[in-house]
């Protein structure tokens, strides 16, 4: 705190010279540089705190971008790179494209919560990778995970309240994903694939422990395959009788036909006979 003169001390009630003092270490901080000197995107709310690295590195400046509620359709572009934090939640996303979080190697949470998502497309979010500690994809349509789209993301996820179809796709994406594990458990299932499964409100990881979705596809698949081979075989005797029937008519014609011939065909005709 800076020193006041003596001399001016003595004149000063308490309260004045807290007031002073208060004065000259606000004059002697010099001003903060605005928030929107960052290049804040339009729509979006920009702020700024103390706070350590993504991931919890070096101690530097917390930049928080605020979208939230605004009615966007799309990702803003041109966000800053300092980014740390940022809410996309209670907007009209329907999807994610590829690069619509490039260039953002600071980012450690990730809102989406409350849209309308349905896709996200491959590699939207795994350029995030090494950054993100939490994302947040709760309240959308979501109806599978793709390993490509969040491929190499080890985050904390919230996956509630989305209507997750329970099949193989999805347990063959599971082992793909390098999603925190407790995560995993919020996918509650709103349908499945067979129908009789009846899984609607169960978990899809108690659901995949108890029986292997694949296995009816496979039997599916193999009992397909039966009744194709069996139908092109059935074809296939079908047509070889037709054309032993056809070959036997004509013999048969041919024989009644040498018959009315005079008695010096005999032995042809006896031979034919012979043969058929």
């Amino acid at each position: 705190m800076p020193f006041l003169p003596v001399w001016l001390l003595g004149r000063l009630s308490v309260a004045q010279v807290l007031l002073a003092a208060l004065v000259l270490s606000s004059a002697g901080a010099g001003p903060k540089e605005p928030v929107s000197a960052i290049g804040c995107p339009e729509s979006c709310y920009c702020s700024t705190s103390p706070g350590g690295g993504a991931g919890g590195g070096a101690v530097g400046e917390d930049l928080a971008v605020r979208c939230s509620n605004q009615f966007l359709s799309a990702v803003p572009r041109n966000l800053p790179n300092a980014t740390r934090r940022l809410y996309l939640d209670y907007n009209q996303l329907v999807s994610v494209p590829a690069d619509a979080f490039l260039g953002l190697p600071l980012l450690a949470e990730l809102d989406l919560s409350h849209n309308q998502l349905t896709l996200l497309e491959p590699g939207s979010l795994s350029a995030l990778g090494p950054s993100l500690r939490s994302l947040d994809l709760s309240s959308n349509r979501l109806t599978t995970l793709d390993p490509e789209a969040l491929g190499g993301l080890a985050a904390k996820a919230n996956l509630t309240n989305n209507p997750w179809l329970c099949d193989c796709a999805l347990q063959e994406a599971m082992p793909k994903l390098d999603l925190d594990p407790a995560s995993l458990v919020d996918v509650v299932c709103a349908a499945a694939v067979p129908e009789e499964l009846d899984a609607k409100g169960k978990s899809f990881v108690l659901l995949a422990e108890e029986m292997d979705l694949c296995a009816g596809l496979k039997r599916t698949t193999d009992v397909a395959m039966f009744i194709t081979m069996f139908g092109w075989f059935a074809m296939v005797i079908s047509y070889l009788v037709y054309y032993v029937r056809a070959n036997q008519e004509d013999a048969r014609r041919h024989l009644a036909y040498l018959k009315s011939l005079p008695k010096g065909h005999g032995d042809e005709s006896s031979t034919v006979s012979t043969m058929v």
